[in-house]
């Protein structure tokens, strides 16, 4: 089978199953939508802490799968059994950090100058999910151990099932039938709760009775803790980790800032955020597929098929994110009212998807290069450069342009522009520079090993 058609097929089977899960969300957003602009609002700032702690968390867990598709492609069964079992270890400690972010986030709110009548609404939206957060990242533990595998289906099934239940079960609890009260927004978030142990429970069953696990003996008892594996854990997942989350945070801060411009920007924002948050699973795939089979060529020592592994699933992410681009503009009159019956709102949305488009072009081929690097090792580097341009010139930048002008007024003559769109350009422009350095790494990177390796 040619790696154009591996990747595509692994690519394509883990964007069912991430795109229902993103289906959630998007859910959510029109539920709450239509229960009001109010609770739009609430669960746009919720979600922005939930999910700046949870990538952060999950993208930990991501990194090993590298590690767990080099140990496949170098067939070292009972080693990757063994693996999967110390990570188990940083499941259970991330969990718990995580959870205690979520279940105080008030230094979240108040630095970000978030309405305080909002406040009680986000502290009871995020104590449910911070519940929810410990399946969720067991059952990630396990998507990633397929996607290792080159296994995504079951994960996909799964996925995609769960999607039937947490629909209806966020509409009952949202506005209440059946004799059950409706309990507003917090009833996402229960639903949430619901279906993420679900998939937890049925990932772990099919662990124990399905034949394709058992040549790894995942189910021996668990080893204590080997410092030396767990430190080559937290080196890689480390900085993959506040990768993932400055990434993350440069996008879902924007929503804690834009909260004071008030509830229809806030509402409008939402509604881009959440079709940029979609588009994004088409890289995300994209990135999951070439690194696992960048990662199984470097476990078999075909360091020149890792290579065309990873310029194949960039090529392919460049040209997906094209065609997303031209559909979202084509069609974003339609979806900005499919969100909400609120005209104000959605006419604001309609403008900032225009600016989503063009983010979506720079984010879709840094994505799949982040996941390429982390087979190599390389994590710091992709860490400082987000750092310095997500958050610096992206999120900073258009806070400055938005808010604080007397700075920019000191270097130049600039106009203030209290609106969403000043942190869309920024991030959009902060994206471009990523990706172009990102790119370079890659290419860089990649050539030297096979270089090495003739040599």
């Amino acid at each position: 089978m040619s790696e154009l058609r591996t990747i595509s097929r692994h690519a394509g089977t883990v964007l069912v199953g991430q795109l229902a899960v993103m289906s959630f969300g998007v859910a959510d957003t029109i539920i709450a939508g239509r229960y009001s602009p109010h609770a739009l609002a609430v669960l746009s700032l919720a979600s922005s802490i939930y999910i700046s702690i949870y990538v952060a968390l999950n993208g930990m867990l991501q990194a090993l799968l590298p590690v767990w598709a080099e140990l496949h492609g170098g067939k070292r069964h009972l080693e990757f059994g063994r693996s999967v079992r110390q990570a188990l270890y940083i499941a259970a400690g991330i969990s718990a950090f995580g959870m205690a972010g979520l279940l105080f986030p008030d230094p979240w709110l108040s630095w970000t100058q978030v309405p305080t009548e909002l406040w009680p609404e986000v502290r009871a939206y995020l104590r449910i999910l911070a519940l929810a957060l410990l399946p969720s990242l067991l059952f990630r533990m396990y998507s990633t151990l397929n996607q290792s595998l080159g296994y995504p289906r079951l994960v996909t099934w799964l996925q995609a099932g769960s999607l039937l239940v947490k629909v209806p079960l966020s509409v009952v609890l949202t506005f209440g039938a059946f004799g059950i009260p409706g309990m507003g927004v917090v009833g996402c978030a229960w639903a949430t709760l619901a279906v993420n142990t679900l998939m937890m429970l049925t990932g772990l069953w099919l662990l124990k009775t399905q034949d394709i696990y058992h040549p790894y003996q995942l189910w021996r008892m668990p080893e204590k803790i080997d410092w030396p594996v767990i430190g080559q854990f937290l080196r890689l997942g480390i900085p993959a980790g506040l990768s993932v989350m400055v990434e993350v945070t440069s996008f879902t801060l924007m929503a804690l800032f834009i909260a004071r411009l008030g509830s229809v920007a806030s509402a409008s924002h939402q509604i881009a955020a959440s079709l940029a948050a979609v588009l994004y699973m088409v890289p995300l795939a994209l990135g999951i597929a070439s690194s696992a089979r960048t990662g199984y060529w470097l476990g078999a020592g075909s360091v020149q098929r890792a290579r065309q592994a990873a310029f194949m699933g960039m090529r392919l992410a460049i040209g997906a994110a094209l065609v997303c681009a031209a559909l979202l503009l084509l069609s974003r009159d339609s979806i900005a009212h499919a969100f909400t019956n609120d005209p104000r709102v959605a006419q604001a949305a309609i403008a900032w998807l225009g600016w989503v488009a063009l983010y979506h072009l720079a984010d879709a081929l840094q994505a799949v290069c982040a996941f390429v690097l982390r087979c190599y090792r390389i994590t710091l580097a992709p860490l400082l450069i987000y750092a310095t341009f997500l958050w610096g010139l992206g999120l900073y930048g258009g806070y400055l342009w938005a808010y604080d002008t007397s700075t920019l007024n000191g270097l130049l003559q600039w106009t203030a522009r209290p609106s969403v769109d000043a942190f869309w350009i920024t991030s959009s422009l902060a994206l471009v520079l990523v990706s172009l350095m990102l790119t370079a790494l890659v290419l860089r990177v990649t050539t030297r090993h096979v270089q090495r390796a003739q040599a």
